[in-house]
């Protein structure tokens, strides 16, 4: 028998899924057979869960909650040192969530019942980790993994701002009052950016996306050509968007109509070096963890994730 520990917020969409975990852990076990429940008490906790699991053998790992717990279960199961902490761990997810951005990348069902069918197959695909070495909030040198899109500038202060504020009318809903806001008030910072060898220069910037998924924001769609499985980032460039571009333009992110404004510009690249004088934000996987200077790496088929048979 398969040795699968399910990671489970029970704080997730407002505690949807402490509601819905019953049901959902029923099936499971019919599907499954006997699985680990292990329940989240506190930010951050996760990704010791995850790291338990991982280390103590088990072959599938599973997020159930939303962008934010996927981030910490991946960082759970990467190690310090850019590998898995057990290469036989595979990452399952059941999305109940705010946003679920990155289950729209993979194709995901939404609905958890019909996502377990994914669980109980045996196909899995190498699934692409990037690395964000960068300082928080307490100026403290840090690393972080995300798998879905690390962004900064409108980004980061976006997601520190709907973070501070309710989300019980949704993810869609939160995210575009928190835009509306952030695109008011928010001014654009100079950034250097080097993406590999190529040194861009200082840039002002409205917002830089290393994209390995192709949604964030509750269903914004800036990268609409990214892939976590093939070994690169999509790094979509926002520049000097001025207030009154910003009411036009963001709007055509969800259909992903952006990326034929003069000012927005996408390359490829498996490293960005960011630096900047100003205090910059970073939106990772829906939280905002630290800020720049940084260097974000892609790590490619770092792990390992449950897709449709």
């Amino acid at each position: 028998m398969k040795k699968i520990a399910f990671v489970v917020n029970p704080h997730a969409a407002n505690g949807a899924a402490a509601k819905r975990w019953p049901a959902i852990a029923a099936q499971a076990k019919t599907l499954l057979g006997d699985f680990d429940t292990l329940f989240t008490e506190r930010s951050g906790h996760a990704i010791e869960l995850a790291r338990q699991a991982a280390a103590g053998g088990a072959e599938l790992v599973v997020s159930v909650g939303g962008d934010g717990t996927m981030n910490e279960v991946v960082n759970g199961l990467m190690a310090p040192n850019s590998v898995a902490v057990n290469p036989a761990t595979a990452l399952g997810q059941i999305c109940i969530g705010t946003g679920g951005d990155f289950r729209k990348t993979t194709g995901l069902p939404k609905e958890p019942e019909a996502a377990l069918t994914w669980l109980a197959g045996d196909k899995t695909l190498p699934l692409d980790i990037g690395r964000l070495d960068m300082f928080d909030l307490q100026d403290r040198e840090i690393v972080r993994y995300f798998v879905n899109i690390a962004s900064f500038g409108i980004g980061g202060d976006l997601d520190a701002r709907v973070n501070r504020t309710t989300k019980i009318f949704g993810g869609f809903a939160s995210f575009a009052w928190g835009s509306l806001v952030s695109m008011l008030g928010y001014k654009n910072q100079p950034v250097r950016l080097r993406l590999d060898d190529v040194d861009l220069g200082e840039r002002v910037i409205f917002t830089v996306a290393a994209a390995n998924g192709q949604y964030f924001g509750g269903g914004m769609h800036p990268a609409p050509n990214a892939s976590p499985y093939d070994g690169w980032f999509d790094v979509v460039i926002m520049g000097d968007i001025r207030l009154l571009e910003r009411f036009a333009t963001m709007p055509k992110i969800y259909k992903a109509e952006h990326v034929h404004h003069p000012k927005v510009e996408i390359r490829r690249a498996k490293k960005i070096v960011a630096t900047s004088a100003e205090t910059v934000l970073f939106d990772v996987d829906g939280e905002t963890p630290g800020r720049l200077p940084a260097t974000i790496t892609l790590l490619p088929g770092a792990l390992k994730l449950k897709v449709k048979d």
